[in-house]
């Protein structure tokens, strides 16, 4: 059963950084790409990041330069540096791992902005 649990979210003023941890667990093989997606509430559940594992990344235009998405490939684990953190930020951020045509989510956690 793949399994994937985030943390590291949490309260936080407008400037701070936070860093978010994933790891997807009860695959013998590697996961294709990872990334995290975040939803605000009252609107749709978006991109914010994304990693194959070959380490290409790509980022939503509103994150670049702000957010650094990175994986342990030997763990399955991903992480989400973000950086001068501002209050649109604040959502559920999901992780998500893809394994061959599978796509599994993380339960999310919440990150929120203070002006």
């Amino acid at each position: 059963q793949v399994q994937l649990v985030e943390s590291g979210g949490g309260l936080v003023q407008a400037g701070g950084s936070l860093r978010l941890s994933c790891a997807a667990s009860g695959s013998t093989f590697n996961f294709n790409a990872m990334g995290w997606y975040r939803q605000a509430p009252g609107k749709q559940r978006e991109l914010v990041a994304t990693i194959s594992t070959g380490g290409n990344t790509h980022y939503a235009d509103s994150v670049k330069g702000r957010f650094t998405i990175s994986r342990d490939t030997a763990t399955n684990t991903v992480y989400l540096q973000m950086h001068s953190l501002k209050p649109e930020d604040t959502a559920v951020y999901y992780c998500k791992a893809v394994l061959v045509v599978w796509d599994y989510w993380g339960q999310g956690t919440q990150v929120t902005v203070s002006s």
